[in-house]
């Protein structure tokens, strides 16, 4: 997959790739927060997200000197490393029985909540978990990573129509789990 225009990242990884100090942290500083961002919004637990973030850096590390210019984006590279990362956690949080069930989230407000914007931002949460894998990476990647349509249906290996299909449906899912909270 090729892009126009050269590749934000390009020197950076190059020299990441010659193992300089300065350009991991430059790396980590640039990307971490979109990465986390990502994760915790596909996974909703913080602790797994910073786990995810920490294996794609890994590996980063160890493809970062055989990256070639010019096939994708870094960034997208990344970003799809992480989709997959968090695509195996939730394969594995379905086949994994348990002994006893899953803790669940109380639906009413916590004791220090008072604000309303923190039950809303619970409220939201809760419907983007509730939202199918597909449809929750399609409204991640456009709405909260901010990519373009195209971008995101690349990064999905999908058709942008696809794409658009996945969105129009999580937007339908979400007004209809969050109208109790517009009408407020």
């Amino acid at each position: 997959m090729k892009h126009g225009g050269a590749d934000p990242d390009e020197d950076l990884v190059i020299r990441v790739g010659r193992g300089e100090p300065a350009a991991v942290k430059a790396l980590v500083a640039r990307k971490l927060p979109r990465l986390l961002a990502l994760a915790r919004r596909m996974l909703g637990d913080q602790i797994e997200a910073e786990d995810v973030a920490q294996e794609v850096f890994l590996r980063t590390w160890k493809q970062a000197a055989n990256w070639r210019p010019g096939e994708a984006r870094f960034d997208t590279w990344m970003h799809r490393v992480a989709l997959n990362l968090c695509y195996d956690r939730l394969r594995r949080r379905r086949e994994e029985p348990t002994a006893e069930p899953p803790e669940q989230i109380d639906p009413g407000p916590a004791p220090d909540r008072g604000l309303a914007a923190s039950e809303t931002g619970r409220q939201v949460a809760a419907a983007m978990m509730a939202l199918p894998d597909r449809q929750r990476e399609a409204i991640t990647l456009c709405h909260y990573q901010e990519l373009s349509n195209i971008d995101a249906a690349a990064l999905m290996g999908i058709s942008i129509e696809a794409l658009e299909s996945l969105l129009a449906r999580a937007r339908r899912a979400l007004r209809a789990a969050l109208a109790d909270v517009a009408a407020s």
